[in-house]
């Protein structure tokens, strides 16, 4: 270079989004029905969303894909969930395009798209878009919310976590909760305090820079946990049960204008009881299951407040963009009768209506693990049919609340179609920019969705959208211009022998009237179409398969690994890559330094108070292995104190050949010092918490306070299993459909 030349400063620019451009606040709730916010027809307290309805708009024809990860996968994306790669869980790899369990990088994000238009993004909650096999300590973490776009994130991976004991992820690291039972801590509390600190944050550090918050709630996904007294307070209101809850609901629906005067309820769901047909201590425990959906709901709602409030103080809830909407209708999840913790009938431990009117007091609580009976969930869907997981209007067909001041100047209701996919292409229409071709070196997927920003001023609006298609677990549905075809799938059948139903949406609300015969032609032209979408969207290969594309993962995941070593000072593993001591035999063992007078604690925990396994030393010396299958304590004790200068302690379990039994073995130094045999060993799941060495840091596997730290010098843990693993197809199956 020349000396003599002269050198100047600059200061690039980076992107700049237009001017005024909003802040985005989107609030996703879990499993919450169509009629569940007050302002669509609850009686459930939801005054923070019914105060954003009456000054915003009520969508009463949005549509979502039926489950989480799916609903997610396109809502973050503008295209549909097939086509990115999330055709169904985001728990397994089915190896077809459109079955990865994981965001395409063809398929940028919101906060990708976002921020090459220069917005800060940040994400509190549930994520799950990533294969769990890609959730631990060490990722790989391209898939995980800062991988694709987020600038912080504070929440869980998986598809639902303990509220009191949450898998908590800040950033790309598992943390401990900050907070216990004891001490008042719930999850839901901690993402809103987290959602304000880093949107307060952001004013203090880029006040001029817009923001766009995700805010992915675990309310109401089972575990349904809450405050005793708000679930108290809903016992006098569900003790009418579901048949008048359901028809109440239609009323208020109907003045509202949710629905159309002259919507009629639809027969109860296959298999739902009639109310008045349960005997006084069933229909107990089935109110106070409702008691506690509910509760989490109104609690949730209850701070949910607070981030608003921090909005108005901070004048930024003009022009703050805010959409409140759920992922897919109420769960089917429960069963006919619910439970108080599923994890105990998941691994063969019965649950009998005299167990849980026993422990109906317990309901909400930090041990257990609530979910409700099918009869609530199909009042939650009021008056529509089915649930979560079908692609009927019970399954698909979701509130969404929008409130926007600065340019939603007159508040109504909004009857169009609209679908989860076009929630990106709508923002990017408010904003004023457009997805890019490009997004991290990667040519893009067109955006499938179409925008509704028109709807925002105009009730009368057209959209341009005339096709969507529904497909999940071989269910299958298609909504073209006011017509909607849709097949319910028995699993195990073949797709031919499906029936398919033909409903006019704009006469027939929520499909009762079966249009198949009299309009065969429409019907034939709309299952031709139907396929042609699918092969257009990846859809293809059909599968409804569940507990199988699980074993396979999980399978393909291990390699065949069977041995597994982890030394003092490991991290947190979840469940999802911790050791399968499911349905097999296999041994713990503990290295530690001589152990010492006063050596007490954890040698190795994982789970939480609702299952799980402990390995540890008792206060009194004693080496302890506690077996606990959803809330049922099999104990083992060494009858002696743990000797002086003994530097292994162990647990073995014997899987007998046939059925779920076990001989399990405390070892010290080699030697058998106690046996038990066991008619219930885990053969659907250990917990949805993860496993630990030398403390439990959640909510206690067993009897002790957590997190009971290990006092002496514990070196390494090894766990050893066997090859003789037998699963329960069938019920792997029932376990994982708790997963979405």
């Amino acid at each position: 270079m020349n000396s003599s030349e002269e050198i100047f400063p600059s200061w690039p620019l980076g992107s700049a989004p237009p001017d005024g451009s909003p802040n985005v606040l989107i609030v996703l709730f879990d499993d919450v029905g169509f009629s569940d916010f007050g302002c669509y027809g609850s009686p459930i307290s939801t005054p923070t969303i019914d105060r954003l309805a009456a000054g915003g708009l009520r969508y009463t024809g949005f549509h979502t894909t039926a489950m989480c990860s799916t609903t997610r996968a396109s809502l973050l994306t503008g295209r549909n969930h097939h086509s990115v790669g999330v055709g169904c869980l985001a728990n397994f790899d089915s190896g077809f395009p459109g079955y990865r369990g994981k965001i395409s990088s063809e398929a940028g994000t919101l906060s990708e798209i976002l921020r090459t238009h220069g917005y800060r993004n940040y994400m509190v909650g549930k994520w799950h878009v990533t294969p769990l096999t890609e959730s631990g300590p060490t990722g790989p973490f391209d898939g995980w919310p800062l991988g694709r776009g987020f600038d912080r994130f504070y929440g869980f991976l998986d598809a639902e976590t303990d509220h009191y004991s949450p898998e908590l992820i800040r950033d790309n690291t598992h943390i401990a909760p900050p907070g216990t039972f004891s001490t008042g801590y719930h999850l839901t509390e901690d993402l809103f305090d987290q959602a304000i600190r880093f949107i307060a944050s952001h004013e203090a550090s880029v006040p001029d820079t817009p923001w766009m918050t995700l805010v992915g709630l675990g309310a109401c996904h089972a575990p349904h946990q809450a405050p005793q007294e708000l679930i108290r307070h809903y016992d006098e209101i569900f003790n009418r049960g579901w048949d008048v809850e359901r028809t109440e609901r239609l009323a208020r629906q109907m003045t509202l204008g949710i629905v159309p005067e002259g919507t009629q309820l639809p027969p109860r769901n296959d298999f739902v009881e009639p109310w008045e047909d349960l005997d006084d201590v069933t229909q107990q425990v089935a109110t106070r299951l409702q008691a506690a959906y509910a509760a989490m709901l109104h609690h949730a709602d209850q701070h949910l407040a607070r981030l608003i409030d921090h909005l108005e103080r901070s004048d930024q809830i003009d022009n703050t963009l805010v959409m409140v909407l759920s992922d897919n209708g109420a769960s089917q999840e429960g069963g006919p009768l619910g439970f108080v913790n599923a994890m105990g009938p998941y691994n063969g431990v019965p649950e009998p209506m005299e167990t849980k009117f026993d422990r109906i007091n317990d309901i909400g609580g930090p041990d257990t693990h609530s979910n409700f009976p099918w009869g609530w969930s199909m009042a939650a869907n009021t008056p529509l049919r089915r649930y979560k997981q079908n692609t009927h209007g019970g399954g698909v067909r979701d509130p969404l609340v929008v409130h926007w001041p600065k340019q939603v100047t007159h508040p109504g209701l909004r009857d169009q179609f609209c679908h989860v996919s076009d929630i990106v292409p709508t923002l990017l229409d408010c904003i004023g920019v457009d997805a890019p071709e490009i997004v991290n070196g990667v040519q893009q997927r067109p955006i499938e969705g179409v925008s509704f920003a028109s709807t925002l001023k105009d009730p009368q609006a057209q959209t341009g959208k005339n096709v969507q298609y529904f497909e999940m677990f071989g269910h299958r549905g298609l909504v073209h211009g006011d017509w909607k075809a849709v097949a319910f799938h028995p699993p195990g059948t073949p797709y031919e022998d499906d029936q398919w139903e033909l409903f006019n949406l704009h006469d027939d609300f929520n499909e009762t009237n079966d249009m198949s015969v009299l309009e065969a032609d429409r019907l034939d032209a709309m299952i031709d179409l139907w396929w042609e979408q699918a092969k257009l969207h990846q859809v293809l290969p059909l599968d409804d398969r569940f507990a199988e594309r699980f074993a396979e993962n999980a399978e393909r995941h291990l390699g065949g690994r069977t041995f597994f070593t982890f030394w003092k000072g490991m991290g947190h593993l979840p469940s999802d890559v911790a050791p399968d001591l499911r349905s097999r035999s296999y041994r713990l063992d503990a290295t530690i330094e001589p152990i010492k007078t006063g050596i007490s604690g954890v040698l190795i925990a994982h789970g939480d108070a609702t299952s799980g396994y402990s390995l540890y030393i008792d206060d009194d010396g004693h080496l302890v292995h506690d077996l606990n299958i959803g809330g049922s304590h099999q104990i083992l004790r060494s009858p002696r104190p743990v000797p002086l200068g003994a530097t292994r302690l162990g647990f073995h379990m014997f899987r007998e050949q046939e059925g779920h039994h076990g001989v399990g073995q405390l070892l010290v130094d080699g030697e058998v010092v106690a046996t038990q045999a066991t008619d219930n060993i885990f053969f659907l799941m250990i917990s949805w918490s993860g496993l630990d060495i030398g403390l439990d840091r959640g909510t206690a596997v067993s009897h002790y306070d957590a997190p009971n730290i290990f006092t002496g010098e514990l070196i390494k843990v090894t766990v050893d299993l066997a090859d003789d693993q037998i699963i329960d197809g069938d019920g792997v199956g029932r376990a994982e459909m708790m997963r979405e």
